[in-house]
């Protein structure tokens, strides 16, 4: 790696490590590019030229927070037993443990859903599709093994399964709700879905 390829990938993790801290401190919203440069210790130029927005540099925050997430999920799937709720609740679960380490952070993340002005190359909660093809990959799993019903649509499954995911972290936002305590709740909402998509005698 050249001296200027080794500065910019400094740049790009001070740039990070200051956003990431800010997120889950001050809130999405509320941290602006100048502030994060600021904390970083970098020029906000300096921002902009690895960064295309502030809604970039979230993406880029949960990626690599995701990694390890998703290296965990690939390897304990395979190994789960079953029905197809117990499945998706033993996924989930994975997910409340690890994304409570860094809760605000994740709000944030569910927040820029709904932030229009984000470009389309942007990853907020909902575009990721590593997590949406595991949900996937569960409910056609469960076509072949009988518990999921072959005519249903399994793209809205999945986006249903991701909504009540997401929804559930209102309880952490409001009441500070733990993992298991929303694991809890999701629990239920699992079980109503699947009712839903449950093969018909």
């Amino acid at each position: 790696m050249s001296v200027r390829q080794s500065q910019k990938e400094a740049t790009r993790k001070r740039v990070l490590d200051s956003a990431r801290d800010l997120f889950e401190t001050r809130g999405y919203e509320e941290t602006t590019v100048r502030e994060i440069a600021r904390v970083a210790e970098v020029s906000v130029g300096s921002v902009f030229t690895t960064f295309s927005s502030k809604g970039d540099i979230l993406s880029q925050v949960m990626a690599d927070r995701l990694d390890a997430l998703y290296a965990e999920l690939d390897r304990v799937v395979p190994h789960l037993r079953g029905s197809t709720a117990d499945r998706l609740r033993s996924m989930f679960a994975i997910h409340y443990a690890f994304e409570t380490r860094r809760t605000k952070l994740f709000l944030a993340h569910i927040a820029a859903a709904y932030d229009w002005t984000l470009e389309p190359a942007s990853r907020p909660f909902g575009r990721n599709p590593h997590l949406k093809q595991v949900v996937r990959d569960c409910l056609s799993e469960g076509v072949s093994r009988g518990d999921v019903d072959p005519s249903v649509d399994l793209d809205i499954a999945v986006d249903t399964l991701m909504a009540s995911y997401a929804w559930t972290y209102r309880l952490a936002a409001w009441n500070d709700s733990d993992a298991e305590a929303m694991s809890a709740v999701f629990d239920k909402h699992i079980g109503l879905i699947c009712q839903g998509f449950a093969p018909r005698p």
